[in-house]
């Protein structure tokens, strides 16, 4: 298992795990989480542009030469709506699910949160799924600590 970073080669393949990821996301909450028509080309295309900019990460988990991991994040300014100085931030991890359990996941999150870390992010955060206990538990493995939950109201 290699983790490294992702070139545009590797976009369609990253795009497509992305793509689970939203549908994944989708299906836990169609009411906040919105599914785009050819949401792969979509991915592709902004993945793409993340490759270039030097504030943003795009990891990959490569084994015997085919994408089974990506993970995706960026430095960010102070944020005084969330009051939430210069931090890095996790947008996107996700694992193929044939290779789930064998620390892909937490080598990619380790991974990012080495290259954040490098260009100064002093603290990291991320959010998941209330329902996803299974990641919530890696994360805490890796030092994260909730702080904040999003409540959604949808409707009149």
């Amino acid at each position: 298992m290699i983790i490294r970073r992702a070139t545009p080669e590797d976009l369609p393949g990253a795009a497509r795990l992305a793509a689970e990821l939203v549908r994944m996301h989708h299906t836990a909450d169609p009411a906040r989480f919105f599914l785009p028509d050819d949401v792969e080309r979509g991915y592709a295309w902004w993945l793409g542009r993340e490759l270039g900019r030097e504030r943003a990460r795009v990891l990959v988990a490569e084994d015997g030469g085919a994408l089974v991991g990506y993970a995706y994040g960026t430095l960010e300014e102070r944020d005084w709506n969330a009051l939430l100085d210069d931090h890095g931030a996790i947008h996107d991890v996700y694992v193929d699910p044939g290779v789930r359990r064998q620390g892909v996941a937490r080598r990619l999150v380790s991974a990012l949160v080495a290259e954040l870390e490098a260009q100064g992010a002093e603290r990291v955060v991320l959010a998941t799924l209330v329902s996803n206990a299974a990641a919530q538990a890696l994360f805490a493995s890796l030092g994260f600590r909730p702080t904040m939950l999003e409540m959604t109201r949808t409707g009149g």
